[in-house]
């Protein structure tokens, strides 16, 4: 039997933040439309940066570069739509456009839990291994390590969105989310999906508890090796290497675990989970720039450097 003869729902209405009166949704657009902004700028300023300075060409910024290039896509799939439905009250989205944003929010998703152990690698052939760092993360190397990251994001978008679209939708349309994520959208399914929950689960450890689990392996080995290193230097400029990139990691893990905890329990508030959705999804991608800017030495010197050059051409 084919499902897709029972859907009947040609379109969705996100729920976002209605419940809420214009005058605090006009607030939030303007505070999200500056987070947005900024999550723009920093991001598209990183790339910039890392581009153009030739002292910031290391695997480290190639890999920097690369999540930021993630974090912008991850931004432009679901704050848009989500700034609409606040400012002009645009809340309907057709069944396409569903699939379609919460095929790119999986991919980005997935991609970026592997670019973040991607990098935690790195950090970890850098300081455990030096000696052969040239060699294991070598151009090449770095290019198939990114490529594989992005690559990932892929099996796990098409598997998720093309099972849950191919479920019947034949009764209530509203989703109370401000984007299609799949939990709200499953709860208008009017089918047992209870094998694709297995399956949901099953992703949910291979992308995002596998890899939390290799990144904490990682720093294990890592801060052995920088507790057992003789100068005190040499600690702080390991330490120094590894924070900003640690910082992001727990933001980012931290909201995800949070989310899987309490997305089975129907005891939380759609409110309360809209809130954590909020986190991950527009709060911790403004964070990420304004970290690996303000937390690493080589960032903050190239940024200056080019404030310098912008200055004194201006002045020429």
């Amino acid at each position: 039997m084919m499902w897709e003869n029972w859907t009947i729902v040609s379109e969705f209405v996100l729920v976002s933040f209605s419940s809420l009166s214009t005058e605090l949704q006009a607030l939030l657009f303007l505070l999200f439309l500056t987070i947005y902004l900024v999550t723009l700028m920093g991001n598209v300023l990183i790339i910039l940066i890392t581009i153009a300075d030739s002292a910031l060409q290391s695997p480290m910024h190639f890999f920097l570069r690369n999540l930021s290039f993630l974090e912008i896509g991850f931004n432009l799939v679901i704050v848009p739509k989500m700034l609409g439905t606040l400012i002009i009250q645009d809340t309907t989205i057709f069944f396409l456009g569903c699939a379609t944003q919460m095929y790119f929010f999986f991919f980005f998703g997935a991609a970026e839990c592997c670019l973040l152990v991607t990098m935690a690698y790195d950090h970890y052939v850098a300081i455990c291994d030096p000696l052969h760092y040239p060699v294991i993360i070598g151009h090449r190397s770095c290019g198939q390590l990114a490529a594989a990251s992005w690559f990932s994001g892929f099996p796990v978008a098409t598997v998720q969105t093309t099972w849950i679209f191919s479920f019947p939708f034949c009764g209530p349309n509203r989703v109370n989310h401000f984007f299609c994520d799949s939990p709200p959208v499953i709860a208008l399914v009017c089918a047992d999906t209870s094998l694709f929950e297995l399956e949901a689960l099953t992703a949910t450890v291979l992308f995002i508890l596998f890899p939390f689990l290799l990144i904490l392996g990682s720093y294990v080995r890592i801060l052995s090796t920088i507790f057992r290193m003789p100068s005190a230097e040499g600690k702080h400029k390991a330490f120094s290497t590894c924070s900003s990139h640690l910082l992001v990691v727990s933001l980012f893990y931290s909201t995800a675990i949070l989310t899987m905890y309490f997305r089975p329990r129907s005891s939380a508030s759609p409110e309360s989970k809209k809130l954590l959705s909020l986190s991950y999804t527009v709060v911790t991608p403004m964070l990420n720039p304004i970290i690996y800017s303000l937390r690493n030495n080589e960032v903050k010197v190239a940024l200056k450097r080019v404030i310098h050059r912008m200055l004194g051409s201006q002045k020429l």
